[in-house]
């Protein structure tokens, strides 16, 4: 084993990954990306054509300042590569009025200032035939919202990151991170690296590199489905047909346009729910009932898509932390490990702005936006608190 050089190492080179390589080595740093696996596999939660970017956000209005960031810099994304990456669609949140969901989004939308409507169920169908709410159903209407191509976003990060003098390594396991007195000592079952820093962005096997307590994540086994709907398949595509969340029957559910035209039909999953898994022993094989239980959901509030034919699936994961924030921060004692991880689901929206505060915390120790939200010492916060009573 020979040991080699670089000012930052990042684990994982999916969304978070190749973002964080990117924006490290953009600001000059000699940067190391390695990755268990291909580059822009479907291994883990950064593929299925199509991921919804939202800014009247149901998590809360503080999340709305860092998406106002990744907005901004999703289009220096698309300046500096030259290619179309946000697919501007408009997007509806739907649910009972006295449901989570978009009392959320509302309140989000409103204390932000954001540009919204909110629509009644027949205000929802007279624009969009599709959609067939129920009478007490609501909707939050962002003009803004739409959708990017996972494993463009991440091909076009990566050859960036390239672009600016980052190494990429693939098929290479790491095994083991620590501090030293000098910065970071990985290692990996080809090598040993010493480095200034260290960002662990590997997704699902994240917590097996960091402390439990700061990142004690669930891992979800999760379904996308793609159906070729009934009638005109014209009115499913961008411009005609939103990205859209739903809560009904104990469930929230989304669906993209056809993102590559129609050959591979319309997007629809679950947002909610999911089935605990080891990632490495993930069962990819998607059983007729849970294409049953996305169908039966679409049934009454997109009959045609509903009732149109089953084309295609695929598994992904969620890396679930207890209240589905992420972890964004240092996690060693001198802070020389920093996480970029436990991203619960709906993290690739934000992915520009969270490569950029990574790079930040690296270069400054601080970030320009506010990561109070995803300070990894909450958890050992929230461990060490007495108990009540």
């Amino acid at each position: 084993m020979t040991e080699k050089s670089y000012d930052v190492l990042v684990i994982g080179l999916g969304g978070v990954g190749s973002a964080a390589c990117r924006s490290l080595a953009a600001a000059g740093h000699r940067v190391l990306g390695v990755e268990r696996f291909g580059r822009v596999h479907d291994l883990g939660a950064s593929h299925g054509e199509s991921r919804g970017v939202w800014q009247a956000y149901f998590m809360g209005p503080g999340y709305v300042p860092f998406l106002r960031r990744a907005y901004a810099l999703w289009s220096d994304l698309e300046e500096e590569s030259g290619e179309h990456l946000f697919h501007r669609t408009g997007g509806l949140c739907l649910g009972p009025s006295d449901g989570e969901l978009v009392p959320a989004a509302r309140a989000s939308a409103e204390q932000t200032g954001l540009t919204h409507e909110v629509l009644s169920a027949d205000e929802v169908h007279a624009r969009y035939p599709q959609f067939t709410p129920d009478s007490d159903d609501v909707a939050v209407f962002d003009p803004d919202s739409g959708f990017v191509q996972p494993e463009q976003t991440v091909r076009v990060q990566l050859e960036l990151a390239e672009k600016h003098g980052a190494t990429l390594h693939f098929h290479e396991r790491v095994l083991s991170v620590t501090e030293d007195a000098r910065g970071a000592v990985v290692r990996t079952d080809r090598d040993t690296y010493h480095v200034g820093h260290v960002v662990v962005g590997a997704g699902c096997w994240a917590p097996e590199l960091l402390p439990e307590s700061v990142l004690p994540v669930q891992v979800l086994r999760k379904v996308m489905l793609w159906f070729e709907p009934e009638g005109t398949a014209d009115d499913f595509l961008p411009g005609r047909f939103p990205y859209w969340i739903w809560e009904g029957d104990g469930m929230i559910g989304y669906g993209h346009p056809g993102a590559n035209g129609l050959h591979g039909g319309v997007k629809a999953g679950v947002h909610s729910g999911g089935t605990p898994t080891d990632p490495d022993l993930v069962d990819r094989y998607v059983e007729q009932r849970e294409v049953a239980e996305i169908q039966d959901f679409l049934r009454t509030r997109i009959p045609r898509l509903g009732a149109g034919r089953y084309r295609r699936s695929a598994v992904c994961l969620y890396d679930n932390t207890p209240d589905q924030a992420f972890v964004i921060g240092p996690t060693s004692e001198h802070g020389r490990i920093v996480a970029a991880a436990g991203t619960s689901g709906h993290a690739f929206k934000f992915l520009p702005a969270i490569g950029e505060a990574v790079g930040q915390l690296v270069t400054d120790g601080r970030a320009s936006q506010d990561l109070s939200l995803f300070d990894p010492r909450r958890f050992r916060d929230a461990q060490a608190a007495p108990a009540a009573g």
